[in-house]
């Protein structure tokens, strides 16, 4: 490991020595000596102790390894709300709050919500902040990252309603019921698509990036699964890789969903489909 900064340097001259840019030094250095933004200026002269120089040199070296900032740092910003993330869970992308926006337009006032493959527990969680009205359940395959949508759903939903968590690999534990919304981001990445081997998605847990297939067989279960649990008139909103809204559309009608469409994020890829449930189901 190189030894990028030493007790002699004060907060300034790690910023300068840092191989980072300047925007992730001083995250790391705040996060390390527990300084806010104002302080990194003010307090410049300042020395770091000998634990928090040996801590910054390696998370700095494992950033310039290639490691992910936020599971550095141990948290992500979604939705306006800092989530608390580990290696056991998908890191929360702005793309995201896309499916976050739809659900809340597509739920009505007292109804209940799924979300499946809940990882770190961010769909779910900022929904349930924007809407203490909804009954809003979650699940995952992962005990670790239910552990940690947990943690997110306490520090989160103080004095709201909580959201009920079940390990369940997708329906086959979800208790029989009817939900109005149904959402999820699952695995959509083919395999061996050369992306698995690039930037942080090297350091993310694979099974929750690709289904070891064709990148549809999570969208099959799920849209397959959904009419024995939605509601008449309830949603089905997925989001999905930029090139698989057409092939999602075509499930979602083989399985008779209705108002089939997709919706396009800020770069205008269209990230998320869904579709309305009108046949058999629960009022």
């Amino acid at each position: 490991m190189n030894k990028w900064f030493s007790v002699d340097d004060n907060i300034a001259t790690c910023q300068q020595k840092s191989p980072l840019d300047a925007l992730e030094t001083r995250m790391l250095l705040s996060h390390v000596g527990g300084l806010s933004r104002v302080q990194l200026i003010t307090q410049s002269d300042r020395h770091l102790s000998n634990e928090h120089i040996d801590e910054l040199n390696k998370l700095v070296q494992k950033r310039v390894d290639g490691e992910p900032l936020a599971y550095l740092l141990g948290e992500r910003e979604f939705f306006g709300l800092s989530f608390k993330v580990s290696p056991a869970v998908l890191i929360p992308r702005p793309d995201t709050e896309l499916l976050v926006e739809l659900a809340l337009q597509h739920t009505p006032q007292n109804a209940s919500l799924l979300d499946m493959g809940t990882g770190s527990g961010a769909i779910a969680v900022s929904i349930a902040v924007q809407r203490d009205d909804l009954q809003v359940c979650a699940c995952d395959i992962s005990t670790a990252a239910l552990e940690i949508a947990q943690i997110n759903a306490d520090n989160l939903l103080v004095n709201r309603h909580p959201i009920t968590f079940f390990e369940s690999d997708w329906y086959q534990q979800i208790p029989q019921q009817f939900f109005h919304t149904i959402v999820s981001n699952p695995p959509y990445i083919v395999k061996d698509d050369e992306h698995l081997n690039q930037g942080d998605l090297r350091f993310e847990p694979i099974n929750a990036l690709t289904d070891h297939a064709d990148g549809l067989s999570a969208y099959r279960q799920i849209i397959a699964g959904a009419p024995s649990y939605l509601a008449r008139g309830g949603w089905l909103l997925m989001e999905h890789g930029y090139h698989q809204s057409q092939d999602v559309q075509t499930l979602l009608r083989a399985h008779g969903f209705s108002e089939v469409q997709s919706w396009q994020d800020l770069a205008g890829i269209w990230r998320v489909s869904g579709g309305q449930w009108v046949g058999d189901g629960h009022q």
